[in-house]
């Protein structure tokens, strides 16, 4: 197997020097996943990773990326000495993206863009050799990692960009310069940075500019802002690919329809009529199904093979991942979306709940949204007038910001308010029985994926039944 790094040209990326003759597999920033053979960077941004160098290497890293030789590591170990980790990194991630012949297809938006990037790995493996971002590995030091671990014979590269502040995408998308950018849509999240929704529109399409000449932008056409984005893809002379419902759509929902554990949909791609079956149920997972098949469009791929291989798709865990927790009696079906959550995605994630046809109950699980400004209250009380939120028989709420929620259920939907998560967590076994189906949904900072990993432990709990040879 060739290296995915050697010494030499590692250096000549970053400008650094090696002290030894090495070769990487690999490219790692974490002692605890680093795998034999890769490269530890030794990122400060959080914890100075110079401290874990002598650690990596003991664990079989090729060598380090470091500002400097750490304390403990004798001057000949292998590593490679750069004046600044973190540029250093995303001049790897310049040479990855410049020896390659890949095509890159670019994704952001306010949700969807790890599912978008999911089912797009989906497709895109069965076109050819697929790189794409692990987890949700889309900010300033996960899209050059990305980069820099791409294979250089890698045939397509996914790549999820991010933003928590204004001026975040430009530099990604630039270093990326993917020949497709998907914008999956834009809605109230993060307005503590950008205080309207048309500013958070402008910073999505910012990913516009890191586009290959003759570049595709695949744009949602259904937003009150998506005239931001298409007048932006127009002043850059990027060619445009509408996605969404409306009559004007390149690629157009027919219709979507929730079938129990499944989304069974209809789509007109450039006057082509495609079928495809989504393995979960969501009408939010259908439009990130369009914008693949966008995508797969601008590409120039078989349609009716890409929307055949959207079924290959499952969301991952704290996106829509649904599994059966087995008790004693029964089972229960969980619904694990707690990653992350804005007004436009809680309410997907309560229809999803409402379309759930349960032997027994339908429980909503709810942490605080986060970054959400000066109207979160609001926002979060809003939700009481869901039609998705209705169809729950029971609402636990978690967080502060829930607390108006709560407050605004009817009596008789109202299950428990806590202050954090924990305080549920403490009594999991009470939430959930036989024959029910419960809906976890929160921001990542209130903390509900503890919530679902405490009922996940539920079926730990099953006394051993039958005989022992």
């Amino acid at each position: 197997m060739s290296a995915l790094w050697t010494a030499t040209d590692a250096a000549a990326a970053t400008g650094g020097r090696a002290t030894t003759d090495w070769q990487a597999q690999g490219v790692s920033i974490d002692t605890r996943t680093l795998q034999p053979g890769d490269l530890f960077v030794a990122r400060t941004d959080v914890r100075d990773g110079h401290d874990f160098v002598a650690q990596a290497l003991a664990n079989g890293a090729a060598a380090a990326l470091v500002s400097h030789v750490p304390v403990g590591v004798a001057p000949d170990a292998p590593l490679l000495i750069v004046d600044d980790v973190l540029p250093a990194l995303a001049a790897l991630g310049a040479a990855a993206r410049a020896r390659s012949g890949a095509k890159v297809i670019a994704v952001t938006g306010s949700a969807g863009k790890t599912s978008t990037k999911e089912m797009l790995r989906a497709v895109l493996d069965r076109q050819g050799r697929t790189h794409a971002a692990e987890a949700s590995y889309n900010n300033h030091w996960g899209v050059p990692l990305t980069l820099a671990r791409m294979p250089a014979d890698s045939d397509f590269a996914v790549i999820e960009i991010g933003m928590n502040h204004p001026g975040e995408i430009a530099p990604l998308t630039r270093l990326a310069r993917p020949h497709v950018a998907i914008v999956t849509t834009v809605v109230a999240a993060h307005l503590e940075a950008f205080g309207v929704i048309d500013g958070i529109a402008r910073e999505k399409s910012e990913i516009l500019l890191g586009l290959e000449p003759g570049g595709v932008a695949v744009l949602n056409a259904d937003l009150d802002v998506s005239d931001i984005l298409i007048d932006r893809a127009a002043e850059l002379g990027a060619q445009v690919l509408r996605f969404g419902q409306g009559a004007g759509c390149d690629i157009r929902l027919i219709h979507a329809d929730l079938q129990g554990n499944t989304t069974v949909a209809k789509a007109d791609v450039a006057g082509q009529v495609v079928d495809f079956t989504l393995t979960t149920a969501g009408r939010h997972f259908a439009m990130n199904a369009l914008a693949v098949l966008g995508a797969a469009q601008a590409l120039g791929f078989d349609l009716q093979q890409v929307s055949a291989d959207l079924a290959l798709w499952l969301p991952p865990a704290g996106r829509g991942a649904r599994e059966e927790i087995a008790l004693p009696g029964g089972a229960f079906e969980l619904i694990d979306d707690a990653f992350n959550a804005n007004p436009a995605s809680m309410r997907a994630a309560l229809e999803v709940l409402a379309a759930a046809k349960p032997a027994g109950r339908r429980i909503a699980v709810l942490g605080d949204m986060l970054e959400l400004g000066p109207d979160e209250g609001a926002l979060h009380r809003a939700l009481a007038d869901d039609p998705g939120l209705a169809a729950a028989d029971l609402v636990h709420c978690v967080g502060p910001r829930m607390r108006g929620l709560y407050d605004a259920l009817p009596v008789a939907q109202r299950g428990d308010w806590v202050a954090q998560a924990d305080d549920l967590v403490a009594r999991a076994a009470t939430l959930a029985g036989p024959g029910d189906v419960v809906l976890v949904k929160g921001s990542k900072g209130s903390k509900v994926s503890r919530v679902v990993d405490a009922l996940r432990k539920l079926r730990q709990a099953m006394p051993l039944t039958g005989s022992r040879d």
